[in-house]
């Protein structure tokens, strides 16, 4: 209830602007939902399509491999190889080669029973030979051999990955006690297993890997390392959760992949596939693209309407609001009226006619008696702006004689120029009060650098937003730092604080000074309270309250009285509407 009673104190043209973004705001919303939904369906649907693919692409290589390890030991059973590595040291040459070319024709016929087989081979020790499907005439390698002797349970553990090379290897006979009469392995192709899983992911500029998770091996379809480092972590996560298949979405320099993930019983595998969404959101951006076209157009168009709005509705009513606000600063000056016959043509001409009878009854009336009184107070605001300002070449001649204090003549010079800047760049006879309360700020901190760290400045002025004379809060300052802490011995101290009570805000100025009397004290009270007295020197704090009680009243200007911290309390009160 408070914000839509908040929202009736807006201007017209926040309210009009207001209901038309309430108005296209939610079909840019919903359009940009619809445009969300959309990507997360397609998302989803490649997801599974990819998932499927990687299922059938999985159980085809597992029934592959499955078909070449359940044969393996029927070609163990060799009759031929076992006589060879039983009694082939006894055979004449002759026998040996014939059993040799049998045993050759088995294992080329077991390399050609799958794509998936590279070589198949059969390690007789007895006579140190190993037999490949097209040649016998090598010897036994001692490390590949042991190497193909390490798998004792096939079932549990198919695969051997030695040298990055993949086998499937079998032993006779199978026990472990003494040493086999020999052994067959089959080397399985990388190439064609990768080049199998790339087909997961090729049409997508994908990357596809088998992680093993008990052993340090993989087969990668990419080459993309630091992608592949994430697709580990990915299965390592996975194993740890336990999880069989799914997919998600990982990150990697800055991109976001879709990874679909698949458990293998028989691999003791992770088949990851990763592809970047820009590929699978492809066809989607197109969408995404028009959809931030139109949001463009939307701002274009919340641009040109806001414009126009200004320029025929908020700009004629601000010129006219404005324009009162100057009568109710006493300057009646007319409109120029550039409208039609508008609604806002019909105002102008109605408002310069008041005008005209104001000044008509100002003139007569009043007009002689508001002159005298500018005039008394642009006599009183001229004795104060130059005040002080003799001083400052003074000091700064002698920062920049200093060999040490460069910078601070530096900083020192820019504040002489904010505070010219200040009292000449403005001849309104009243400003904001924050404005003000700068400009004493600027005089404080000159006077820190001249004083340094003796004086202590306490700054707690928190101003509303009313308009004041000029000038009438650094005199205040300027009269603690010449009359109360420049002479003292020890260390000054200086507090500004103000607050509001009901209809007026209470500037307060105190010093610990301790140069003034309780009948200085009095004696400068009774001075303020005679208004129309004129002295022969004009201190700053008489001007100040002659000043503030032309502008406010009789009731408010300036009191003093004995401050908490020992010195003068210089009390300013000033009226907020």
């Amino acid at each position: 209830m408070r914000k839509l009673l908040h929202f009736r104190d807006f201007s017209i043209f926040k309210k009009i602007m207001a209901a038309f973004l309430a108005a296209l705001l939610p079909l840019m919303l919903i359009t940009w939902i619809i445009n969300q939904q959309g990507a997360a369906s397609i998302r989803k649907g490649i997801s599974e399509s990819m998932m499927n693919t990687t299922h059938f692409y999985l159980d085809s290589l597992d029934q592959e491999v499955d078909r070449i390890y359940r044969y393996l030991p029927n070609y163990v059973m060799d009759t031929d190889l076992m006589e060879l590595a039983a009694t082939g040291d006894v055979m004449s040459a002759y026998e040996r080669s014939a059993k040799v070319l049998e045993i050759q024709k088995r294992l080329h016929l077991m390399k050609d029973s799958s794509p998936f087989i590279q070589e198949s081979r059969a390690y007789v020790p007895l006579i140190e030979r190993t037999i490949l499907s097209s040649s016998y005439e090598t010897k036994v390698e001692e490390q590949e051999y042991q190497a193909m002797r390490q798998s004792t349970n096939m079932y549990d553990q198919p695969f051997i990955y030695w040298q990055n090379r993949l086998f499937i290897s079998m032993q006779y006979p199978g026990s472990t006690v003494r040493d086999p009469l020999f052994a067959i392995s089959i080397e399985l192709s990388t190439n064609k297993i990768i080049e199998k899983l790339s087909q997961i992911t090729n049409s997508r500029e994908g990357q596809t890997a088998m992680l093993r998770m008990d052993q340090e091996w993989s087969l990668v379809s990419g080459s993309n390392t630091g992608l592949l480092e994430v697709m580990k972590q990915l299965a390592v996560d996975k194993q740890e959760q336990q999880a069989k298949e799914g997919y998600e979405t990982i990150k990697f320099e800055g991109k976001r992949y879709l990874t679909v993930y698949r458990y293998s019983e028989l691999w003791n595998s992770y088949l990851v596939s990763s592809v970047p969404e820009s590929a699978i959101l492809g066809p989607i951006r197109k969408y995404q693209v028009w959809f931030w076209c139109a949001a463009v157009l939307a701002v274009g168009i919340v641009l040109f309407f806001s414009y126009s709005l200004r320029r025929l509705i908020y700009r004629p009513l601000m010129r006219l609001i404005y324009s009162f606000r100057r009568v109710q600063q006493n300057k009646l000056e007319y409109i120029a009226i550039d409208r039609g016959e508008d609604e806002f043509g019909y105002l102008y001409h109605a408002f310069n006619n008041t005008v005209s009878s104001l000044k008509t009854l100002i003139e007569e009336n009043y007009e002689q008696q508001i002159r005298n009184q500018r005039s008394e107070l642009k006599r009183l605001q001229s004795q104060i702006n130059p005040h002080f300002l003799y001083n400052c070449f003074f000091v700064l001649c002698r920062l920049i004689k200093s060999d040490h204090q460069k910078e601070k003549a530096y900083q020192f010079c820019l504040y002489i120029g904010q505070y010219f800047q200040f009292i000449t760049r403005n001849t309104e006879d009243e400003i904001p009060l924050s404005m003000e309360m700068d400009h004493s700020r600027t005089y404080v901190e000159m006077q820190r650098i001249c004083y340094g760290d003796r004086i202590e400045v306490e700054f707690d002025a928190r101003v509303p937003d009313m308009m004041v004379p000029r000038l009438i809060f650094q005199p205040i300052i300027e009269n603690a730092y010449v009359h109360a802490l420049g002479n003292m011995r020890g260390n000054g101290k200086l507090r500004v604080y103000g607050e509001p009570q009901d209809n007026t805000f209470i500037l307060c100025v105190e010093d610990n000074g301790d140069s003034i009397s309780d009948l200085n004290i009095q004696q400068l009270n009774d001075r303020l309270a005679r208004p129309h007295y004129t002295f022969e020197e004009t201190t700053g704090l008489i001007n100040v309250h002659r000043r503030l009680q032309l502008r406010y009243g009789e009731e408010y200007g300036i009191t003093v009285s004995r401050s908490d911290l020992g010195g003068l309390k210089v009390t300013i009160q000033l009226r907020m509407s």
